[in-house]
């Protein structure tokens, strides 16, 4: 058995944390005063489970806190989060993550803060939206989005239209077309399923591709793709909680915003604090009302209500009235293939954008990094190529890389290399490689 985690809270965040690591070598521990999340869980993964108050010294007196590794403090509640996670630091737990839904504690002038609980990394699955939901603004044309190496290169999902230029051409063909417009397709989601596409791939009606391109790139994969960005300026955001009301103080001064909330009390509290946005009081699923406000002449519709039912009705009227761009968060991560057939231009959910940020910051201090993209069952993994590796000693060539591992990019020094039929990997080089979770052995032992 390898590291040990111990992990309290069963709720969306932490069920779904325990389905990532579940698929590698973990000892896992789970702790939850719901005796049906308990259940659940317990029969759903081979897991040890406890039943009990996460912030009890009783109950976590029940754990060796010395041999655990990582300890993850995920319950809805903060003021639990924090005494857990303090009281496992005090007991021996190496290194401490913690959820956490208020932001004031990580304001620079905060009385309290995550690290006097002892706490390694915070996770706020509110920001985490935000960001992700920023990127999928910027990149207007894509379904998910992620940026890797400080920003340098950029991860598009893409979904292919009808009308696609791509559809019945394969992946090595389109590569050789497209000669000044350097990608490297990782993923490709097709019917439900995901996999590591090879060069003779096709594409196909409807699938979602994943693009790993450079940053200053992305536009023109998105147009290769015939999809090109949205030039976004007028957005409306549904929802006055928390993931609106950090959109709307973060797009203020970039777009025109309106931002619709119904409860009274909410709207006026966020009119009296953000002068430059129009709040309106209504509800978001009234077809009327969105008519009234020309809803279809807006460029992007977010609705990120706390409500995933209210997202998904509004979403699909904003859709129906021919909104450019269509964002819908919703929070039952169970549901979010089903929303995705859809038809929203991209659907995400806080909890998994929070266990992608927890897996990250999990791996950095490893020999690996890994990244891990839940709902497609594929990890991205970062490595360090070793003088004595497999593939140096025996000098192979990018084309003996297995078909299941996708190189995304090759990093050497501060340049960054979308690889290609020229491509050469040298020992210390920095690889992006993209594969299953149960082929991440594979990799290790070819670059390592």
């Amino acid at each position: 058995m390898g590291r040990k985690v111990a992990i309290v809270g069963a709720g969306e965040v932490g069920s779904n944390l325990v389905k990532a690591l579940n698929k590698e070598d973990y000892e896992i521990i789970v702790i939850d005063l719901n005796v049906h999340k308990c259940k659940r869980i317990s029969e759903k993964y081979d897991v040890s489970v406890i039943e009990g108050n996460g912030a009890s010294q009783r109950v976590l007196q029940q754990i060796d806190m010395e041999t655990v590794d990582y300890f993850f403090a995920l319950t809805r509640i903060d003021e639990i989060n924090l005494v857990a996670s303090r009281m496992a630091k005090k007991m021996g737990a190496n290194k401490i993550i913690s959820r956490l839904r208020n932001t004031e504690y990580n304001h620079k002038d905060a009385v309290i803060t995550p690290e006097q609980f002892g706490i390694d990394f915070v996770a706020y699955p509110e920001k985490a939206a935000q960001r992700e939901i920023e990127l999928l603004i910027n990149e207007s044309s894509t379904t998910e989005i992620e940026e890797f190496k400080d920003g340098k290169l950029t991860l598009a999902g893409i979904t292919l239209l009808p009308t696609s230029p791509l559809i019945g051409r394969t992946l090595d063909k389109v590569v050789e077309a497209n000669p000044y417009i350097p990608h490297k397709v990782v993923v490709i989601s097709r019917n439900g399923d995901s996999f590591i596409p090879h060069k003779d791939v096709k594409y196909q009606n409807q699938d979602t591709v994943f693009f790993l391109c450079k940053s200053d790139y992305a536009k023109k994969v998105q147009q290769m793709a015939g999809k090109p960005a949205i030039d976004i300026k007028s957005i409306m955001i549904l929802g006055a909680g928390k993931i609106g009301r950090l959109l709307a103080k973060s797009l203020q001064n970039d777009y025109s915003i309106r931002l619709v909330e119904k409860n009274v009390g909410k709207a006026w509290n966020i009119k009296e604090k953000l002068k430059d946005i129009l709040v309106l009081t209504e509800d978001g699923t009234n077809i009327e009302f969105l008519e009234s406000e020309n809803v279809g002449e807006l460029d992007c519709f977010i609705a990120a209500t706390e409500d995933e039912q209210t997202n998904i009705v509004s979403g699909l009227l904003a859709r129906h009235l021919g909104v450019k761009q269509v964002i819908v968060h919703i929070s039952t991560t169970d549901y979010l293939q089903a929303v995705r057939h859809i038809g929203f231009d991209a659907v995400l959910s806080k909890n998994i954008a929070a266990v992608n940020e927890v897996v990250r910051f999990m791996k950095s201090d490893m020999v690996k990094s890994i990244s891990r993209f839940e709902d497609l069952d594929t990890d991205c993994m970062e490595i360090r190529v070793k003088d004595d590796s497999k593939y140096i000693k025996k000098r192979y060539t990018l084309d003996e890389i297995p078909q299941n591992i996708a190189l995304g990019a090759i990093i050497r020094g501060d340049k960054v290399e979308i690889p290609n039929h020229h491509s050469h990997i040298y020992p210390n080089d920095e690889l992006l490689l993209f594969t299953k979770p149960h082929n991440l052995i594979i990799a290790e032992r070819l670059f390592r």
